[in-house]
């Protein structure tokens, strides 16, 4: 699989394959319950759920953000475990907007494997695109359960991260941008819904994630999203580019995006603002 997005359309053709994947990630911050009541309701024929809160994240500290990374080798053995092998054509859709979509996506490149698509639009444009729904819950087939296959494998290196350390030593001597993935008055500071501090790290920039969609939840085309990030960025290279959010998930949206622009390279800071503002000796930034 050579695209980083796939049409409702293509997936439904796709399913029929032996080595198509299918992860359902539909996920509300707000409601942590209503992802896997979704799944359960329907969803895409042979998808298997994974969950944001209890087995995409590590256990939260109150210093390591709201979405901690994983464990790279436990990930790697939850991927496996639920039917992940090198020859595996992983697609990976939520509810419509992709962000979540988006994370996994980025998550699994970190572990090496490349054959990863985001279904373009989500699971609403599975259902506007009159997509087959199987509504039982699904466990993982016997012919996807990890075995001597199941062995991700890339000549490619892991995603780049950067950490607090490298964030704080940037503002000193600044040789990468941030990118900020919240909505405005998030970033302003104006308000702050999920975390204690308002605010955006120094010197970010800040583009919504919202602004790489059309109104029908499908990405903008590759053209117009390389047009305007390389307007916001003023042509930085992306090797230059730090992405980050609330808790990392909104960032993957962005670095997501940019690699469909064809603007390939960028890093994520994984603990993002949730993170970086849960120590007090950080600054922080208001305004625009």
């Amino acid at each position: 699989m050579s695209h980083l997005l796939i049409q409702p359309e293509v997936l439904r053709e796709q399913l029929t394959r032996p080595n198509c994947l299918v992860f359902d990630v539909r996920h509300d911050l707000t409601d942590m319950a209503a992802g896997r009541q979704a799944y359960e309701a329907g969803h895409i024929p042979g998808a298997v759920y994974l969950d944001h809160e209890t087995q995409l994240c590590a256990p939260c500290t109150g210093r390591n953000g709201r979405h901690p990374l994983p464990d790279q080798a436990a990930f790697e053995k939850l991927m496996h475990e639920k039917g992940l092998t090198s020859n595996s054509e992983v697609v990976v859709y939520d509810g419509g907007t992709s962000m979540f979509a988006a994370h996994l996506w980025w998550m699994l490149r970190w572990i090496g494997h490349d054959a990863v698509a985001v279904l373009d639009g989500g699971w609403a444009a599975w259902t506007a695109a009159d997509g087959a729904i199987e509504s039982l819950k699904q466990n993982v087939p016997a012919d996807k359960e990890n075995g001597a296959q199941a062995q991700v494998s890339s000549s490619k290196p892991a995603m780049p991260t950067v950490d607090a350390d490298g964030v704080v030593s940037n503002l000193k001597a600044p040789h990468f941008t941030v990118l900020d993935a919240r909505a405005p008055e998030r970033f302003r500071g104006d308000v702050e819904p999920l975390d204690p501090v308002a605010g955006h790290i120094p010197g970010a920039k800040n583009r919504p994630f919202s602004e790489n969609l059309l109104a029908d939840g499908r990405f903008k085309p590759a053209a117009q999203l390389r047009k305007e990030f390389e307007a916001l960025l003023n042509n930085c290279s992306p090797e230059n580019i730090v992405h980050q959010c609330g808790s990392g998930i909104s960032a993957c949206h962005n670095l997501f995006a940019m690699e469909v622009a064809g603007l390939c390279g960028s890093a994520l800071y994984p603990g993002s603002w949730s993170e970086w503002c849960s120590d007090p000796s950080r600054p922080t930034a208001q305004g625009a």
